[in-house]
């Protein structure tokens, strides 16, 4: 029925969801140039022995199972600054969808070939605040019409499963005989069926899918979202600390630039993240331009702090590290736990 809509080909069948590809630029967006940065270079920051002992002092006494002696005694014979990069890419996207819906009719209007049907890029939808998740449904104009209710052939009721729509059922005292042990089965006044408790003896229910009706109002949905897809890169340090720890701390941020589409970025220090830029653009714009539209993307380029340290406890040599805005601690080697494993 609505193969013949331009734009909403594909639309009707078992009602799914078909995601539909934003029209060409009549304009091909130029590439844009890549520039230098200069002030990408500085000194790599560090925290004191003082910061870095009552981080450590924090971290233990969270820890249930963890006893205070090392924090105590233990004595920091060096530390160790390192620092890593992390590049995030974040692409803001619209994408729309088309499904077929229905709903009882009860006269509403129906409005199908009074007029051309506005194509799914055409309806207007105001979107969200950049990087905000939204869903928003939109019913199409000049795609309602009315139809019979297929479930119930259009009758608005359907015949009870449990009576096969006769109203009674066997009785479930005397299993149909009419008789009990006492004589006569008084449950039914022995003629052996029950009215059915179901449907209350009329045999039907309501159709639930025109609620009486018999008509349906059959329409086109566009169902309008907005996402924030994100990758990032974190740069390789040299420090031992694993990587996926950083997952959880933030950095100082060094670089922020929000547009359309962003350019990579040139000059910086650590090749690996200029080159995390490129790639990771690169495959944002193929992966988000088939099904979707890119409404800005924005990247951002945070140092991230590690710093190691070294400390002797009973005479033997043991190290922690305090990463991150948050002065995180992970000490995995930490050598007084009473009674659960080290995390």
């Amino acid at each position: 029925m609505f193969d013949s809509i331009p734009g909403y080909e594909g639309t009707s069948g078992d009602g799914g969801g078909v995601y539909l590809p934003p029209p060409m630029p009549s304009v091909l967006m130029p590439v844009p140039e890549a520039s230098s940065h200069p002030e990408w270079h500085g000194n790599i920051p560090s925290i004191s022995e003082e910061r870095a002992h009552e981080a450590f002092e924090d971290y233990v006494s969270s820890k249930c199972c963890y006893r205070s002696g090392p924090v105590r005694d233990g004595v920091i014979t060096n530390m160790e600054s390192f620092n890593t990069y992390r590049y995030r890419l974040e692409t803001f996207t619209e994408s729309r969808s088309t499904k077929l819906s229905q709903e009882p009719y009860r006269g509403q209007h129906a409005d199908a070939g009074i007029q051309r049907a506005p194509e799914p890029w055409e309806i207007a939808a105001q979107p969200p605040s950049y990087f905000t998740e939204h869903k928003e449904t939109i019913r199409v104009p000049y795609t309602s019409s009315v139809k019979k209710c297929d479930p119930c052939s259009g009758m608005g009721k359907t015949p009870c499963v449990f009576c096969i729509g006769s109203g009674s059922k066997v009785c479930s005292w005397c299993n149909g005989s009419g008789q009990c042990p006492d004589g006569a089965c008084y449950a039914c006044g022995s003629s052996g069926r029950e009215r059915c408790s179901s449907c209350g003896g009329i045999g039907f229910h309501i159709c639930n899918t025109c609620d009486g009706n018999g008509q349906l109002l059959v329409f086109i949905n566009l169902i309008v979202e907005w996402s924030t897809e994100r990758d990032e890169y974190v740069g390789e340090d040299s420090s031992g600390l694993k990587q996926e720890k950083l997952g959880k701390v933030s950095g100082k941020e060094l670089f922020r630039d929000g547009q359309i589409m962003v350019s990579p970025v040139l000059g910086f220090p650590d090749v690996s993240v200029a080159q995390a830029s490129e790639r990771i653009i690169r495959d944002h714009r193929v992966k988000y331009t088939n099904n979707s539209r890119i409404l800005q993307q924005r990247q951002t380029i945070e140092l991230i702090t590690i710093t190691r340290v070294n400390y002797t406890w009973k005479e033997k040599p043991y190290v922690y590290y305090v990463y991150g805005n948050e002065l995180k601690v992970n000490a995995e080697d930490y050598p007084a736990t009473c009674c659960c494993s080290v995390m």
